[in-house]
């Protein structure tokens, strides 16, 4: 079967992106390595995600049952049980393994959402301009200065107690900020000429957000969603430690307000607080470090700064 000069084109311009796409991720990955303070981040969080991933063979679904513990309640840190038992006798060592995996669930998902949003509402708002950007961005400015959390809290409150509502609670208040410096690269990228040949050939208000506008903007994206996973994995601890999480899974801010609800901070079980404490911050500041690395990369001149 013969191919026509057409394909032959096209198939050299598909290869020729490609090259250039491993061509990026090479370099990106080569200038990455650099940051020390993001390749402890990058492996803190690798060694976090797998052993979410394994949970299921490493403790098992049984850690969650009250009815089948296998410890006595709230024993300190031993052999059998190396970080203690929570009040129900289960293992605090499995509950903190099991619960990693709805933590960072919840954070990926929340996050996703924020950025979807605020890319969506920044690219429009850029792109257009006129009284349609600014009522975006009256409106954009509206959530900014309401506190999230008490939006969160509100929305939490109002709709059933189900992961998915953690998820649209957190996303649905933390797009502004991703909005407003999407908002602000779009413009730059319109500014420049290839756009004005772009529209002098014909493209139309679709082809110039997604071809030329979207790939712009995607590396500021990706370094946001690194940054607001954090900060979505922190807000889901909050609502699940003041009791709006979803009470039938095991989350760290769940463990939290378990450890409240038992009276540990009075009674002095600090092996029952400390756990999902620290795997709260320690994964909050991994992805912090992932976070400021990729804007180091993406934007040379912070490095510079720092």
């Amino acid at each position: 079967m013969t191919t026509t000069p057409v394909e032959k084109t096209a198939r050299s311009a598909a290869s020729l992106a490609w090259a250039r796409r491993r061509h990026s991720v090479a370099r990106f990955w080569r200038e990455y390595r650099r940051h020390r303070a993001g390749l402890y981040g990058l492996a803190g969080l690798v060694l976090i995600a797998a052993l979410a991933l394994a949970a299921p063979l490493l403790v098992g679904p049984d850690v969650q049952s009250v009815t089948n513990a296998p410890g006595t309640a709230l024993e300190r840190p031993s052999g059998a049980f190396p970080l203690g038992t929570d009040q129900f006798g289960r293992s605090l060592l499995g509950l903190l393994v099991w619960g990693a995996r709805i933590s960072l669930t919840v954070g990926l998902l929340a996050a996703a959402l924020s950025v979807a949003i605020g890319t969506l509402v920044g690219i429009i708002a850029g792109h257009y301009g006129g009284w349609f950007s600014t009522v975006l961005m009256r409106i954009t400015d509206w959530f900014l200065v309401m506190p999230t959390l008490v939006l969160a809290i509100v929305l939490a409150t109002v709709m059933s107690r189900n992961i998915w509502t953690v998820v649209i609670a957190i996303g649905v208040t933390s797009w502004p900020t991703t909005a407003r410096l999407v908002r602000a690269q779009t413009i730059a990228v319109e500014s420049r000429p290839y756009i004005e040949r772009a529209k002098a050939l014909g493209g139309g208000h679709g082809h110039i957000m997604n071809r030329h506008v979207l790939p712009n903007v995607m590396p500021l994206v990706l370094a946001q969603t690194t940054l607001g996973i954090s900060s979505a994995i922190l807000t889901e601890a909050t609502l699940a430690f003041l009791g709006l999480g979803d009470p039938t899974v095991v989350s760290w801010g769940g463990m939290l307000q378990d450890a409240r609800e038992a009276g540990a901070v009075s009674s002095g079980h600090w092996w029952y607080l400390a756990p999902p404490g620290i795997a709260i911050a320690l994964v909050a500041l991994a992805f912090t470090l992932c976070g400021r690395a990729i804007e180091s990369v993406l934007n040379p001149k912070l490095g510079v700064a720092r």
